[in-house]
């Protein structure tokens, strides 16, 4: 029974936690198993083996460990780094700015990167910072993919450019959590060293696993690395890795199942075709917002993100309340302005398993909100605008050709 009843389905729109494929609810409906039978450690081989295919590694190693996002982010981090180390770190939005928060209170000297909110890193900066350390004091450069409180996605290419013109020796730490599974991401071509997502973005898994996938270099880095790890330590996974068991501690047994169900969904739809859809939505989105006559909170296109959209309102409307009039009145969920942005947008997220005719009911929506808070839309035209460019883009579902 749901805690607040609407009928029907809500309309999930946050850009995560994401809507659940029918068939990950199914795999991850069983009952628990004992995590040290033989069942479960074969499993989780064929799981991380698969893994790899979604940050595009061959040689990186990956860990599942039973956390969230910023869990991930501690994992990365303590794992390869000293108290003291210098990293450059970029503020571009609230994600950021909490990966800074926690970064400065594991005791690590950050060099904080700040650029407007919608607009992505400042690599000029970069650049500068990585020119000047001839003495190499610079230890890593932490930077969020895709921040989804802006919608702003960063060039991961550029940054490793940067690194290899200086010869830099930095470690090259990147969140993806809503990037890997809907964006480009390529961690062995772009020389990055860790990367970690959640399981509660574009895989469309319910929260509580944090992916971390780690280059040879990364796990070098944990001989040397002083920072106190217990719960996240890399080296008791791969302990149990070695012994072919692979789980220091208990892990969810159905995660570890929705998650074989979520890697299938990816695989028959093709993780290309995947990332193809989550451009398709956003534009569809940007067109609609457009045709609204609103603007979109990034400021260059260079910077749009693929998986949210922060839709910036007129100043005598607050965004706070087409959230809450969505809900309350639509059934509709969206994206809250966070922080520096609070009030004057509201964000929509297109990520995950979702499609382009569930997307049309979540447009509609958000043009009857419009409509209450007492903006002047046009019913209809960002549907229409969205419409026009998806009948002439979708192409036919491949299992069904």
């Amino acid at each position: 029974m749901d805690y607040v009843y609407g009928p029907g389905r809500n309309h999930l729109f946050v850009p995560g936690p994401v809507n659940i494929p029918d068939q990950v609810i199914r795999a991850m409906n069983r009952n628990n198993e004992d995590y040290r039978s033989p069942a479960v450690p074969a499993l989780t081989k064929i799981l991380l083996e698969d893994v790899k295919k979604i940050f595009k590694t061959t040689s990186g190693t990956p860990f599942l460990i039973p956390t969230t996002g910023t869990g991930a982010w501690e994992s990365a981090l303590t794992n390869t780094l000293s108290p003291g180390d210098r990293i450059v770190s970029f503020l571009i939005g609230q994600f950021s700015l909490l990966w800074i928060d926690q970064q400065q209170r594991l005791n690590f000297k950050v060099d904080v990167v700040e650029s407007e909110w919608g607009q992505g890193a400042n690599l000029d900066v970069l650049a500068s910072k990585i020119a000047e350390d001839k003495a190499h004091t610079i230890k890593a450069i932490c930077i969020v993919h895709n921040e989804t409180a802006t919608g702003v996605t960063n060039d991961l290419a550029a940054v490793r450019k940067i690194l290899d013109h200086y010869q830099h020796p930095a470690l090259f730490l990147v969140d993806g959590v809503s990037s890997i599974c809907a964006l480009d991401f390529r961690m062995d071509e772009w020389g990055i060293d860790v990367a970690l997502t959640g399981s509660q973005k574009a895989l469309s898994l319910p929260t509580g696993m944090g992916i971390v996938c780690a280059s040879h270099k990364a796990l070098e880095a944990t001989k040397t690395a002083k920072s106190v790890r217990v719960f996240f330590d890399w080296n008791d996974y791969l302990k149990f890795y070695k012994l072919g068991t692979y789980w220091p501690y208990t892990p969810s047994i159905q995660l570890l199942y929705g998650l074989r169900a979520a890697l299938d969904l990816i695989f028959e739809e093709g993780l290309d075709n995947v990332i193809a859809r989550h451009g398709r939505l956003a534009k569809a989105t940007r067109l609609a917002v457009e045709a609204w006559g609103l603007k979109n909170c990034t400021q260059k296109e260079e910077w749009f993100s693929d998986t949210v959209t922060a839709v910036v309102v007129p100043p005598y409307i607050d965004s706070s309340e087409i959230v809450r009039r969505a809900w309350k009145r639509y059934n509709l969920s969206l994206g809250l302005g966070l922080n520096k942005v609070a009030g004057k947008v509201f964000r929509i997220g297109h990520l995950g398993n979702l499609n382009e005719l569930q997307l049309m009911g979540c447009l509609a929506g958000v043009e009857m909100v419009l409509k209450d808070v007492g903006y002047p839309v046009k019913l209809g035209s960002g549907v229409a605008a969205a419409s026009a460019y998806l009948q002439n883009t979708i192409p036919l579902i491949p299992s069904r050709i």
